[in-house]
């Protein structure tokens, strides 16, 4: 085995062993290529690092702090804060627990990076100064808040945005629908991994955050029996098989449209089946059936025929006292053309020759139920085809390539040739390695996989199939297969700051877009350098293809929470009362399918604005949706939609639906399991939809439930009993900026249909946002949303959409990146290609943070 085999103490072993040694060897590169690409300050003289620190501007020391920096916050960011800020924030004074006079020098608290990322978000998202009613004084100007925000950028967080920081690089896991969709597109195999692998953890909302994607000793036992059931599934073992062709019962037909799957013995019934032959040679014909029941009746003249080309050539005596299965084979020459396989059941004559009277109709007793009659006795027997197999030619000259081969082999059969087949597997091996592992591997890599091969072909006792699949098996295992690694471009390796090569490029498209490896066309155009030149075109093509319907189903399953929504504790029964059908059939309308029928309607909906390029803001509020019949029906909106086909429909004038915020999917997972949640619902709005989500609850706080108390004699409404909660102090802050939302939409339940009144009383929807501006119900606040807070809508998405794109949480070194896609979006009108375009061309998706190698460590994949 070359060089490998000096790894391994004994000639021979188990293949496990051979992989996962072969797995362990890369992993421990791994960590070599991670520690030079993710983490500049280990592994690296201290000259270097604290070159690369003071150059990223990183920490929190008062010595970091430029001095320019402290001269323009004296001169233009100073009086400010003192003007807005120092009233709750300094002077003694620390509500919300900032405070801007805690610190010892005002270099101290200017490199607080964290303390003025958030400054920074709270004054984009005008929740900070506070707005007084009636008092435009209170609030900055908007020169004001532009010299703050600039300054933030520029100085507190040392951004240069010529050239800003993309962030640090971490080696993501593929996690498991990544790893689902990769061996379906990689081996033609559909691996139910969310079975066999434990969920993944989700980071910042999303489960494809390197940060969490950690893997366990248990977790890569895992992967090594999967890679192992993969191969032994999808990769051919042998380079010829005898053709088989099988048939069930459905396929068998008679007369009246009856098939296979049920034969009985009363009646005449036969049933037959066509096979098209193309060669003259001997095939064998096997042949699985099934008799059901038991009876007491002579069953000598009830017998089952299978015939072949009208040839009777198997009769079964139905003799059974109960069910069993019958196997039979027979061989025959044919010749090219049709040959019909066809079973026939005789039918049963009673013994006596006459069919027994009918039962006698017994009177009913007293109370109106008849006595119970005896059973009769069982006159009849079933037969059932499981299943008829063809199989041939049977002579090895006329054995055809298995399923898969071709995808596997390319050239066919092995050489028998030695040299020549071992440049066969290295053929093959190349191919499928780089497709694996997303870019091309290193000759040295190349030749561990051959000599793996190679040890089960030439002297191991297996077939050239088998080695290959044995080789495959330490791919699947591998680290490269398993982690995302991403390499800089070799020209700017040594720069603090580089593009990522096309390779990496290509798996960052393709995972975003359809979480899935990257097709043989990106790998290509990565492998001529000409992938970022066609970057708009692939993106195009990309989202074309039907799957990219997985970046629709995975964004918007975690974004908006709708993969929540056919698992989310809803009682139908408590939420609907009275108008809760009774009948078991309108129950069911609560089910499975009817929930998935509402997260159809959200991801068609996201789906639409997506293909269609339309305006971002029509995700808030619209004049259309996608529905069925049912669901229409359910939602009380009057339009004409017939059938179970979702389809997009006109929202009649004045209708409060529309956007994705009144859609069952969102509203549902936004409330508790009895009633709705305008806290749950208006926290969605603030995290998802506004971006400007509140600071965790105090502890000690009072549940909502304790305000009921002050209703003594009545059922208060959930409004009521919120305003009994917010007068509270340590509650206000937050459900200030929360009930406004959320009670906005109380007109609809917990699993979305309309309803005028709460606790019989009525539902009052109009309020206030904590930005000042005014509502009168649902439809004007997604008005007020889309229009006068587009500017947030816009921050949230690009950050929500950045976020799942680079599989990390934001920094405030993304700031700039932010800034552009938004202005990209304000230039072309909130357009969703502006938002994708935006991302996928952004400095932090196309660069990485790196340093050079250090000397002695090669910078070389694992």
């Amino acid at each position: 085995m070359g060089r490998f085999s000096a790894e391994i103490p004994v000639p021979r072993i188990d293949f496990r062993t051979e992989v996962l040694t072969v797995t362990v060897v890369s992993f421990v590169r791994l960590a070599r290529v991670v520690s030079v690409l993710v983490s500049p300050l280990t592994s690296r003289s201290r000259a270097f690092a604290a070159a690369a620190a003071a150059w990223l501007c990183v920490g929190g020391s008062a010595a970091e702090v430029k001095p320019a920096a402290l001269a323009s916050f004296h001169a233009k960011v100073e009086p400010i804060l003192e003007k807005y800020c120092y009233d709750c924030h300094g002077n003694g004074l620390s509500k919300g627990k900032v405070s801007f006079d805690e610190f010892a020098s005002p270099a101290e608290m200017l490199a607080r990076k964290d303390l003025w990322w958030a400054a920074l978000k709270n004054v984009q998202g005008g929740l900070m100064p506070p707005r007084e009613e009636g008092d435009e004084k209170s609030r900055p100007t908007a020169a004001e808040i532009e010299t703050l925000t600039s300054w933030i950028k520029l100085e507190a967080f040392g951004v240069d945005p010529a050239n800003p920081d993309p962030g640090r690089v971490t080696a993501r896991r593929l996690n498991r629908i990544e790893y689902r969709n990769t061996i379906r597109d990689l081996m033609a195999y559909d691996f139910n991994s969310e079975v066999e692998f434990p969920p993944d953890d989700s980071g910042n909302g999303f489960d494809n955050n390197g940060d969490v994607l950690t893997i366990s000793p248990l977790l890569l036992e895992k992967y090594l029996a999967a890679a192992e059931t993969i191969v032994d599934k999808a990769v051919p073992k042998v380079s010829r098989i005898i053709r088989e062709r099988t048939a069930t019962g459905r396929d068998f037909r008679g007369e009246g449209g009856s098939n296979g799957e049920r034969l009985n013995a009363r009646n005449a019934a036969k049933v037959s089946r066509t096979f098209n032959v193309d060669k003259a040679d001997r095939y064998r014909v096997a042949i699985e059936f099934e008799v059901r029941g038991s009876f007491d009746f002579d069953p000598s003249h009830c017998e089952l025929v299978c015939t072949v080309d009208g040839v009777e050539k198997h009769t079964e005596k139905v003799v059974w006292s109960e069910s069993r299965r019958v196997q039979r084979d027979f061989e025959f020459d044919w010749k090219p053309g049709n040959h019909v396989v066809a079973f026939e059941v005789k039918p049963l004559p009673p013994v006596d020759g006459v069919l027994p009277p009918p039962a006698p109709v017994r009177p009913a007793a007293e109370g109106g139920r008849r006595p119970e009659a005896p059973r009769p006795s069982a006159t009849s027997v079933t037969a059932r085809i499981v299943s008829v197999q063809v199989r041939g030619p049977l002579s090895p000259a006329h054995w055809v390539a298995p399923e898969n081969h071709d995808r596997f082999f390319p050239r066919g059969p092995a050489p028998a040739e030695a040299s020549a087949r071992d440049a066969y597997a290295e053929e093959i091996l190349r191919t499928f390695a780089t497709r694996a592992y997303r870019r091309p591997l290193e000759a040295e890599r190349l030749a561990q996989l051959v000599a793996l091969a190679k040890s089960a072909y030439a002297g191991g006792g297996k077939t050239f199939e088998e080695g290959i699949g044995r080789a495959m098996m330490a791919v699947l295992a591998s680290p490269r297969f398993l982690f995302r690694v991403e390499l800089p471009e070799p020209k700017f390796a040594r720069e603090p700051i580089a593009p990522i090569d096309e390779y990496a490029l290509a798996s960052r498209l393709s995972y975003l877009l359809w979480s899935s490896t990257p097709d043989d066309e990106l790998l290509r155009l990565a492998g001529a350098g000409e992938l970022r030149r066609n970057l708009r075109a692939q993106v195009e093509r990309l989202l074309k293809d039907a799957k990219s319907q997985a970046f629709i189903r995975n964004f918007t399953g975690q974004w908006l929470q709708a993969r929540d929504i056919e698992f989310v504790p809803i009682n139908p029964r408590a939420v609907m009362g009275n108008a809760m059908p009774r009948n078991r059939e309108g129950r069911q309308e609560f089910d499975g399918p009817f929930r998935r029928l509402m997260r159809s309607e959200t991801e068609m909906y996201f789906e639409y604005v997506m293909r269609e390029d339309r305006s971002v803001l029509e995700l808030i509020d619209s004049d259309y949706t996608f529905l069925n019949e049912k669901l229409a029906s359910f939602y009380g909106i009057p339009v004409e939609v017939k059938g179970e086909q979702m389809q997009r429909v006109t929202l009649p004038p004045g209708s409060p639906r529309g956007g994705l915020l009144t859609q069952g999917t969102i509203l549902a997972v936004t409330s508790n399991p009895t009633r709705t949640s305008p806290v749950k619902r208006g926290l969605f709005i603030l995290e998802n939809i506004l971006g400007t989500p509140p600071p965790p609850a105090p502890p000690n706080v009072p549940d909502l439930e304790e305000a009921r108390k002050d209703f003594k004699g009545r059922e208060p409404k959930l409004s009521e009993m919120l305003a009994v909660h917010r007068a509270n102090a340590l509650c206000s802050s937050c459900h200030e900026r929360m009930d406004p939302l959320g009670l906005a939409f109380e007109n609809f339940n917990a699993l979305g249909a309309w309803r005028d009144r709460d606790a019989g009383q009525p539902i009052e929807a109009a309020g206030q946002l904590v930005t000042g501006e005014k509502f009168a119900d649902v439809r004007e606040l997604k008005r007020v949303i889309a229009r006068d807070r587009k500017h947030d809508v816009y921050h949230c998405l690009a950050e929500k959409l950045l976020t799942y794109a680079l599989g990390r949480g934001l920094e405030y070194y993304d700031t700039f990146a932010l800034d552009e896609i938004i202005r990209r979006l304000e230039r072309d009108d909130g357009k969703f290609s502006a938002l994708l375009m935006g991302v996928v061309e952004s400095v932090p998706f196309q660069k990485q943070r790196t340093v050079p190698p250090a000397r002695g460590v090669a910078a070389v994949a694992p």
